[in-house]
């Protein structure tokens, strides 16, 4: 590697140490129904949004609530302090899509019909209220 990739990529890994966040990879649904759970909660309060997710009818919103309670024991891990009910909020949300799973249903005719079975990729940031606010 050189110089200049190695400078790149340790100032990206010095600028992770300051962001709080989890990710989940391959969660076997589709991004569109993933994302529709995702922009609910984005923005909000951290445990306003568990109270949301956990009430919610979606079934992505089981797999977004344990994600979240994950960022938020990733914050408190690397600031060695408890979080508190108004302190952090879900700074950002990604769905990006994973593999596709491409299966055939018979069809008609001799034909087969093209079943796409879609999987996601899901990054939330949490971050401290205060901070950003100054």
């Amino acid at each position: 590697m050189g110089k200049r990739k190695y400078n790149a990529a340790e100032a990206r890994k010095a600028e992770m140490k300051s962001l709080y966040f989890a990710k989940l990879n391959n969660v076997p649904s589709s991004p569109r129904k993933m994302r529709l759970v995702a922009d609910i909660i984005r923005g909000m309060e951290a445990y306003r949004a568990l109270s949301v997710l956990k009430y919610s009818n979606k079934s992505a919103s089981i797999s977004l609530e344990k994600l979240l309670r994950s960022a938020i024991a990733n914050w408190e891990q690397k600031n060695e302090t408890k979080a508190e009910s108004g302190d952090l909020y879900v700074s950002k949300i990604y769905v990006d899509s994973a593999k596709m799973l491409k299966r055939l249903r018979p069809a008609p005719q001799g034909r087969g019909y093209r079943i796409r079975k879609r999987s996601n990729h899901v990054t939330i940031f949490v971050d401290r209220l205060n901070d950003n606010q100054n």
